[in-house]
């Protein structure tokens, strides 16, 4: 019996780690060395980009939240087309900047609707591909380009 347990012991201990020794360095859920830049802060502008947004929170309850800072002139909440519910953030314009300043001051960090949101200036969204692009660049579904049909 005592040489049933010694062995039990000698070999769990060796059998853990074998397999812990596996797990190098080189393992593929390493965190990654390099560290990933932020994209610089949003410049100031009246529209606000509010995330955090439970999936029940309305345009409505965004603009009365939101209104204790200022001239709120529009709040929308973006949702789901299927499903009509919010994806989870939306977007809030003030009639002037020092109300949106204001407004990411009061707000950024607090609950609504029991979670936390933030607020910050709103990106302007980038400019769709044109459609010249789009023909000139190989890829997927291009059969204009030259590439196509050729081998």
């Amino acid at each position: 019996m005592a040489l049933r347990a010694a062995t039990a012991t000698a070999v769990a201990p060796r059998g853990l780690r074998a397999l812990l020794s596996t797990f190098s360095s080189s393992f593929p859920f390493n965190s990654p060395s390099k560290q990933v830049e932020k994209p610089p802060p949003a410049e100031p502008s009246t529209n606000l980009f509010v995330s955090g947004l439970s999936k029940r929170t309305t345009s409505e309850g965004l603009r009365d939240a939101f209104v204790k800072h200022g001239e709120v002139v529009h709040a929308r909440v973006v949702t789901d087309r299927v499903s009509g519910y919010s994806k989870g953030f939306g977007f809030v314009r003030y009639a002037t900047l020092e109300d949106a300043e204001a407004g990411i001051k009061g707000m950024d960090g607090q609950f609504l609707d029991g979670w936390v949101i933030f607020a910050e200036y709103a990106r302007p969204r980038p400019p769709p591909p044109s459609m010249q692009d789009n023909n000139t660049t190989p890829g997927y579904g291009n059969y204009n380009s030259s590439s196509y049909g050729s081998q």
